[in-house]
């Protein structure tokens, strides 16, 4: 009874229609190879119909402009007290410094997040200070795409300046912000929340940062932070909220839209040890990985069809595997990766272009780099620029 099921959900999936949360919930709880398998033929026919058989890389670097954080989230390796060892806040020179490597590295995008650190004011407001940060980099080097601070930076700083989180969102954006990170969503489900990142932005703020975000012309991506405490239940109601998040943004033709969707499994190695003793492992589990993979790219490609894995959380191999169930981009080079390290992840800090080129090819598939809004970027072989225009890939 169970396969036919499956059968029947995958059936209406491969003729475009979207499934409810319910019905996923269905594959994410299968247990048998065989059926396991049909959803990942599942996910990777979808991904070929959705985006394509090319993958794709950007060419980017991460900086972690400070590591100083107030909020105390359980599964953090990476945040620090000010006064504590390991502390550290990059000033204007080194950030300058890093995006000058990034540009002579052929990177196209600058990706920067930070702790929440509430010393970080110009004229005792913190808003300055961001747009400090934006300037630093934007005025030097206008050619990056600078892809920065999560809906809880947003959060964060109208909070300490009294501003909307429209007034925060305009201004980094007339700054010179192009994008906002999908980051600090970990699960969309406020039970989760409340042991995981009790001190976190809740569900309702998180959506509405990025529902205002798009209102505004801001794209922006979106992440789960996946197996820890979470129940496939709450795992495809956090689905449901981003395709709900980009039904929205199409149906009301808000000019910001989601650009793509990140799995990211959880790696608790160095995490503080009442939520490792809880999750009961250092590092994620490829299969459970994979699984909820290929289920995100069945439940939201029709509308976000762009989906990347974590090479950094999974390690190259894993992620080369995820672009067999669903993914049709692998990410970036990043250059510099902090807080996923830091928790004691296996995969790396950076990645080479030829690496990742390497990684595609080896499964057979053609590769081509992109910038953030999944525009191809270099020549195709007929000379013409390869594109998906404005981004429409991403839309």
């Amino acid at each position: 009874m169970i396969v036919k099921t499956v059968d029947a959900i995958l059936n209406r999936a491969l003729t475009g229609r979207d499934i409810l949360p319910e019905e996923g919930v269905v594959l994410l709880k299968q247990t048998e190879s065989s059926v396991i398998a049909a959803i990942r033929e599942t996910a990777d026919q979808l991904r070929y119909q959705q985006a394509g058989d090319t993958v794709t890389y950007v060419v980017n670097r991460n900086i972690n402009f400070t590591n100083i954080c107030q909020q105390h989230c359980s599964f953090c390796a990476f945040r620090r007290d000010a006064d504590t060892e390991g502390a550290y806040w990059l000033d204007w020179e080194q950030i300058q410094a890093k995006a000058a490597e990034a540009i002579q590295l052929g990177a196209t995008e600058i990706c920067m997040q930070g702790g929440l650190n509430p010393e970080a004011r110009i004229n005792a407001a913190s808003l300055p200070y961001y747009l400090q940060l934006v300037r630093t980099i934007k005025d030097e080097f206008p050619q990056l795409h600078l892809h920065a601070f999560s809906p809880q930076e947003v959060q964060f700083i109208a909070q300490q300046d009294g501003l909307s989180y429209g007034q925060v969102i305009a201004s980094v954006r007339d700054a010179g912000v192009e994008s906002m990170p999908g980051t600090a969503a970990e699960i969309l489900d406020d039970q989760v929340r409340r042991i995981l990142c009790p001190e976190k932005t809740n569900t309702a703020t998180w959506l509405e940062i990025v529902s205002v975000a798009h209102q505004l012309g801001m794209p922006t991506t979106s992440t789960m932070l996946s197996g820890h405490i979470e129940t496939p239940q709450q795992q495809m109601e956090h689905l449901e909220k981003l395709r709900s998040l980009q039904q929205t943004a199409r149906n009301r033709g808000y000019p910001g839209y989601i650009t793509e969707f990140i799995l990211l499994p959880f790696v608790g190695q160095e995490a503080p040890k009442p939520l490792r003793r809880r999750v009961g492992r250092d590092q994620p589990v490829l299969a459970d990985a994979l699984l909820l993979t290929a289920v995100a790219r069945i439940f939201l490609g029709n509308w976000i069809p762009n989906h990347q894995p974590s090479w950094v959380k999974l390690g190259l191999a894993g992620a080369q595997e995820a672009l067999k169930w669903g993914c049709n981009d692998i990410g970036g080079t990043l250059m510099e990766e902090h807080i996923t390290t830091m928790a004691g992840a296996i995969g790396g800090t950076c990645m080479s272009v030829a690496d990742l080129q390497n990684t595609i090819s080896f499964l057979g598939r053609p590769y081509q780099q992109r910038d953030t809004l999944y525009n191809y970027l270099y020549p195709r072989g007929d000379g013409e620029m390869g594109r998906w225009g404005d981004g429409e890939m991403g839309r």
